[in-house]
């Protein structure tokens, strides 16, 4: 049985993720004035939740249809193009 792996994020899905964690954190820290560690380590918890949240809610391209690929696969190939053969000239021009 092949193993099927968890699909990897995608560049716009670690960008928002990754600033909104930033961002959220800087904000809470700013906003709550703590100074005590568990303070700082909850609300670093809570920016790293919502970056989560974040990135995982950022919609994902759609794989292409399977009807497609059959309607495509199914259609009428394109004739081949006739080869002709190029006839070498002496380079004089007449």
């Amino acid at each position: 049985m092949p193993r099927q792996t968890a699909p990897r994020p995608t560049v716009a899905q670690l960008a928002y993720g990754s600033c909104t964690v930033i961002l959220s954190t800087l904000a809470m820290l700013l906003l709550s004035q703590t100074n005590s560690g568990p303070g700082v380590a909850l609300i670093a918890l809570v920016g790293l939740v919502l970056g989560l949240l974040v990135a995982m809610t950022v919609p994902r391209p759609k794989p292409a249809r399977a009807t497609s690929q059959i309607v495509a696969s199914s259609s009428a190939a394109p004739a081949p193009r006739e080869r002709v053969p190029v006839q070498a000239s002496s380079g004089q021009q007449d």
